[in-house]
Parts: structure tokens; sequence; C-alpha cells
């Protein structure tokens, strides 16, 4: 007898991504079951019998976990799916399925990103209290001061919540702006840009170069490549 599953169970199963993110998955409307939009994460499947698609994509319970590494470049969305003409990261990795983005960076951000099929790495890498490091070469304008470093590690408060770096230091001078290396444990959204513009130094540039041990070692702008076994192995025995 065919087993009967929960939606938000067999998208977990199937590596979309976490239990929980799979019910704002389902709730989103992006999920079909044989060409019905479901918007109930309760809603009972058969796998050996229903079709299930998340973005007109069709989703299977069983598959070969995938972790790949991609050097996203600036002006191209991490997001899967939007609704103007915007390039998409996603379509830059030529392998067909589900790939769920780990590490996301705004729009005009470059660097490293993972994609995986793996929910439960994807929840574990990206989520806050996991405190996954991840590092950064980011440009200035103009140079930080001793003050503006300290209160970086300080922690600054923008429009009520903190943001705070784990360490900052300072790679190199240009002519009218300024190179530092950012490690952070919990990243928010446009965290470090926004600290730049509340020090009166906005953020040039910035390049993500590491997410845990993963290093965007010489891959170049819209390259990717498969993580070794024992990189996937070294990141879930120090985070996980």
């Amino acid at each position: 007898m065919s087993p009967v599953l929960r939606l938000s169970v067999f998208l977990s199963r199937a590596g979309v991504s976490s239990r929980r993110k799979a019910e704002e998955i389902v709730a989103s409307g992006k999920v079909k079951v044989n060409d019905l939009v479901v918007l109930e994460p309760q809603f009972k499947v058969i796998p050996e019998k229903d079709v299930v698609t998340l973005d007109n994509t069709k989703i299977n319970e069983t598959k070969i976990k995938l972790y790949i590494a991609l050097h996203k470049p600036p002006k191209v969305l991490s997001d899967l799916k939007y609704d103007d003409d915007r390039e998409i990261a996603r379509n830059l990795i030529g392998i067909q399925g589900y790939l769920y983005p780990v590490g996301r960076l705004d729009y005009h951000s470059e660097g490293l990103m993972i994609f995986t099929n793996d929910g439960n790495f994807a929840y574990r890498v990206s989520h806050p209290r996991f405190e996954v490091e991840k590092e950064y070469l980011v440009k200035f304008k103009g140079t930080l001061s001793q003050h503006d470093l300290k209160q970086m590690k300080r922690g600054i408060l923008i429009d009520g919540e903190t943001y705070k770096v784990d360490s900052i230091s300072f790679v190199k001078m240009s002519l009218h702006n300024s190179w530092y290396r950012i490690v952070l444990g919990e990243g928010k959204n446009r965290m470090i840009r926004n600290m730049g513009k509340a020090l009166g130094c906005h953020v040039l540039k910035l390049k993500r170069i590491r997410i845990g041990n993963i290093t965007l070692g010489s891959l170049k702008p819209r390259e990717y490549r498969y993580l070794e076994g024992h990189e996937v192995k070294e990141l879930q025995i120090k985070y996980f």
C-alpha cells in the first residue's frame, strides 16, 4: 500500500526545504498537485500516484543530493522566481530539477552562493541560529575610522534592529576608497550595506568569498562547481 504524506512532509523529504519552510512555500501558491494549486500544507498526497510540482517543475520524493557552489555576478537575482525580466542566479546552473539557494546575496552584490536539493542542509546553513560564518570582501567609500570599526563590532542600532560583525580587518586602500574583510556569524538582509550607510561610508562593492569552510576559490562570475564530499561533511561536522 502506498504511503500517504502531508504535502509539507513530501516536499521536505524531496529535499526542497525544511518542513517549516515547506509550509511557507505551499502557502505562497507555488505548489500544485495534479495541476491544481494547493495552499494547505496538511494536504495529503500519495507519492507514487500524485504529481507534485513547484514553480511548474516536477518534484520527486527521493533524489540524489546535490551541492553546488556558484559565483553569482552583480545584477543577478538570488531569488528563484521574479516578476520582471532580470536574470536569475538559478538559471546560470545547467542542471535540471529543483535547487534551493543557500546564502542569498542582494542584487548588486556578487560572490559565493550554494545551491542544493537537500532541505535540511539548506535550513541549517542559512538559519541564523546555527551561526555558519560568512566572509566578505567589501569596498567602502572613503575610509572607516577606528571608532567606526569598534562600532561595527559592538553593534549599530538601525531602525530598531542591532547590526554587528564578528570581525573586520583592513585589506587595502585605493585612491579614495578602502577594502575590508568582514566575517559574520548571523547575517541579515543588506546588513553590511546598511551599516556602511549609517556610518557615512557607503558600500561600493561587496563580494562573498566564504560560507563556513566552502570558499569561492578560483570560480569566475557565472561559473559553478559541485562541492566535494569532504567539503559537505566538514561543514556538517562543524555546524550541524
